[in-house]
Order: C-alpha cells, then sequence, then structure tokens
C-alpha cells in the first residue's frame, strides 16, 4: 500500500447530474468522517450523507457515499466514492475541502490504476486495457479493450511463461546432475518445448499489426489529382467541411485528418495534396507529405476523374492490393451517354458523384469492408501496442538463439532472457522504466 492518500475527480470536469469524487489510501475513511461525520460506514454500500466543509461545517451536497475496505478494492487500499451533484460550483467546493484535510493529496494521471497494478489486482495489460476502454470510440475497440482487461492477453503470456519456466527447470537439472540418470527424452523434450514457443510467438507476431490497427484506427490516405474531388469526399464521409473545397487547383497543403466509425471499426481519414508535377515550394512540400502518407498508410483511396481515368506513372504505382479506385464526376452531363470504365489499371472502380451523392452508400460499403479485413480480431487476441510486439520480438529472438546453442548453459540463459522478456508485458519481472509511460496518458481519477 502506497502510504499517501489521493483523491481525485473520476467523472468528466463540467455540469452534469453527478459527479463522483475518490479518495484512496490509508486515510480515505478518515477523509470520510472528516467530510460527514460518519465513522465507518457498512461497506460497499451507499449511504446518504451531507458533504460538510471540514473547516467551516457548511453543507456544501446531499449525496450518497459508499466506503470499499482494503483488500476488496480497485485499489487494493481503503477507497472512499462521493457521489454528489454535478454542478461546478458543487463540484470545485467538495474538492477544496478536500484538499484542506491533512494528509491527503490531488491524485495524478492513472494514480488509481497505478495502485491496482501495485496491489497485483491488475497486471499491465489489464492496466492497459483500462485505458483502452476509456478511449474506446467504436464497437470493436470496446470489445478489444474487454477482452484484453478480461486477462485474455495475459493469460496467453503467463500460459507461454509457465511453459517456459517448465522448460528451463528440466534444463537446469540437466546441468546441475550431469552424472544423474535422467531420461534420455529429457533433452528432446525441451528441444519441441521451444521450437513450439518459438512457432505460436512468431505466429501471434504475424497478425498485420491487427490489434494496434484497431487500437488507433485503420490509416487511409485519400490521394489523387488536383481538383478530382478529394476534399469534398472527405467532407461528405465526415459529414461537416473539414476541408476547404475551391475551384482552384492546390487548395489542400497539409493531410488534414477525420475519424470515422465504420461499422463498428475506427478509420482515420487523411485529405491529402492534390498529386501533380508543377507546384510551387509550399505545395510542393504538400505533395510529399501526401506521397509520404501513402507510403504509411493502412489503405489507400485513389480518386481519379471519371473523365479522365488512366492514372499517371506516380498514381498507378499506388494503385496496388491495399488501394481502392474511385472515379468521381459520374454526374457530369458527357458521361451520361458513355459510363466510365468498371475497370482501371487492373483494378475494379468505384463510380461516384460526391456532388449528388450517388454511388455513396457503394463506396462506404466497400470502405468499411477494407477497414474491417486489416482491423479484424482473430480466435486468439492481438497486441495492442508497439511495447508488446517488441517485448514478443525479444522472446522470438532468444528463443531461436536458444534453439541454436550447442551447450545447455548458453541455452538456458537465452531461455531466462526469452522468459524475462514475457514478464516485462505482464509487469511480472523488471517494468519500473515502463511504468510512467504507461501511465501518463491515463486521465486523473481513473
Amino acid at each position: 500500500m502506497s502510504p499517501t492518500t489521493v483523491f481525485a475527480l473520476s467523472t468528466a470536469p463540467g455540469r452534469s447530474a453527478i459527479a463522483v469524487f475518490r479518495i484512496t489510501g490509508p486515510l480515505a475513511a478518515g477523509a470520510l468522517e472528516r467530510l460527514t461525520g460518519l465513522a465507518a460506514p457498512a461497506p460497499r454500500r451507499a449511504v446518504r450523507v451531507e458533504i460538510r466543509d471540514p473547516g467551516t461545517g457548511e453543507i456544501l451536497d446531499d449525496g450518497l457515499a459508499i466506503r470499499f475496505p482494503a483488500p476488496a478494492s480497485y485499489t487494493g487500499e481503503d477507497l472512499v466514492e462521493l457521489h454528489l451533484h454535478g454542478g461546478r460550483a458543487t463540484v470545485e467546493a467538495v474538492g477544496l475541502a478536500l484538499g484542506r484535510i491533512d494528509g491527503l493529496a490531488p491524485a495524478g494521471p492513472g494514480d488509481f490504476t497505478r495502485r491496482a497494478f501495485l496491489a497485483g489486482k491488475l497486471d499491465l495489460t489489464q492496466v492497459e486495457a483500462v485505458a483502452d476502454l476509456i478511449d474506446a470510440e467504436t464497437e470493436a475497440q470496446r470489445r478489444q479493450a474487454m477482452r484484453q482487461a478480461g486477462g485474455a492477453l495475459a493469460a496467453l503470456y503467463d500460459g507461454w511463461r509457465g511453459d517456459l519456466i517448465g522448460a528451463l527447470a528440466h534444463l537446469e537439472a540437466v546441468i546441475d546432475f550431469p552424472d544423474e540418470d535422467l531420461p534420455p527424452e529429457t533433452e528432446a523434450e525441451i528441444a519441441g518445448t521451444i521450437a513450439a514457443l518459438a512457432r505460436d510467438v512468431a505466429r501471434h507476431l504475424a497478425d498485420a499489426r491487427r490489434g494496434e490497427r484497431l487500437r488507433d484506427g485503420v490509416a487511409v490516405a485519400v490521394l489523387g489529382p488536383p481538383n478530382v474531388g478529394k476534399s469534398s469526399l472527405v467532407n461528405a464521409l465526415a459529414r461537416r467541411d473539414v476541408a476547404i473545397v475551391a475551384p482552384e487547383p492546390g487548395t489542400t497543403r497539409d493531410a488534414i485528418e477525420v475519424h470515422l466509425d465504420l461499422g463498428g471499426y475506427p478509420a482515420v481519414v487523411a485529405d491529402t495534396a492534390g498529386l501533380r508535377d508543377e507546384a510551387g515550394a509550399v505545395e510542393a512540400e504538400g505533395i510529399r507529405r501526401a506521397l509520404d502518407r501513402a507510403e504509411n498508410a493502412d489503405l489507400r483511396l485513389v480518386m481519379l476523374d471519371a473523365r479522365a481515368p488512366e492514372p499517371d506513372a506516380a498514381l498507378a504505382a499506388l494503385i496496388d492490393g491495399d488501394a481502392l479506385l474511385v472515379l468521381n464526376k459520374t454526374d457530369l452531363t458527357d458521361l451520361r451517354a458513355a459510363p466510365p470504365p468498371r475497370r482501371v489499371a487492373g483494378t475494379d472502380a468505384i463510380p461516384l458523384s460526391v456532388r449528388t451523392g450517388d454511388g455513396l452508400d457503394a463506396l462506404l460499403a466497400r470502405l468499411g469492408a477494407a477497414v474491417a479485413e486489416r482491423a479484424a480480431s482473430g480466435a486468439s487476441p492481438a497486441p495492442t501496442r508497439l511495447r508488446h510486439r517488441l517485448a514478443l520480438e525479444a522472446c522470438r529472438g532468444a528463443l531461436e538463439r536458444a534453439a541454436g546453442q550447442p551447450a545447455p548453459e548458453l541455452r538456458a540463459e537465452d531461455l531466462r532472457a526469452a522468459a524475462a522478456a514475457l514478464g516485462r508485458l505482464t509487469g511480472r519481472v523488471g517494468v519500473d522504466d515502463v511504468l510512467d509511460a504507461i501511465f501518463r496518458d491515463f486521465c486523473i481519477g481513473k
């Protein structure tokens, strides 16, 4: 347990029906008594209370208090919740009253969840899932975060680590008792375990970053020549004017992002500068950034004018298996007699009129399917952060080295390194250097 007691507003600031303050630490029950006069209300039962200023005795609000004694609380410490009316003045008055109680300090980002981790209530993957659940904006993100919060990733990594430790124990026996008559199949079993774990970890890593894409959003770059309707399409997808639309070429100089929910899957769609050879210095920088977006995007949406559907060499190079091809301006009169081609550069083309909306539903369906294909989770949980991927790469490298080591002592050292890498994933070993980075982006009060 931490020797300090901290408090925070755990609901969003601003006008609301209800606001919740949380207090955790050894002085939590004492703080409740100072504010309400209640010595120790029954655990985990909501009790109506008058919240008073501990200095003046003035009634600040009429609300509810709930006490969660250690260790049966979120943090593993004594924890108190105050459920109040959510007016700004009430929240400010109660916050000031808490700050005037000796021994209490305002909580920092993630302090409550950090204490839950230190108390063994959560492992690091579950801690990260709490943050992801708070930040989830789509149904698929919520499902992934709930699965991870339920311990799916931890169970997978702890299972692998248990197998590794078992193999290491047998290998240590081979090293420590070379003259004993150990079963002849022992070393073969150790080698089999190492090979199987290396395959499992490699398969886990070969997921095309689905977990990270789902957590962060599938990156979609909208590309094409100037004045083809890219900004108008982004505005139509966002259902608001986020990008400037003008008849003159080169209006878009920098990437403009919108976040979309496509069938429960998140996408970050970026409008980019029109691609052309003749451009001034500022526009040329915008084109360079557009090409950089194209290079790093998970999915490219290449837009051409339906009247001139043949792309130049630069655009044709961007039309591949990670691209959707759109032919815009199909509403123009001269296209009614001669419809645009169904395929361009060997790729199916999606006809569209951003101005009339004709074809927009078909494009959304294709875009949603492509995003889901890149972010949908499989039967087993996926790594959701770069931290996971780096630790898993370290584990796989150690396993591969162990498989090729001729000496059992060297093989044992590599197995210890592999087990340590898995332990860092869940926080079982050596995580002090990553704690601050993990909790830095948490909300205060969680």
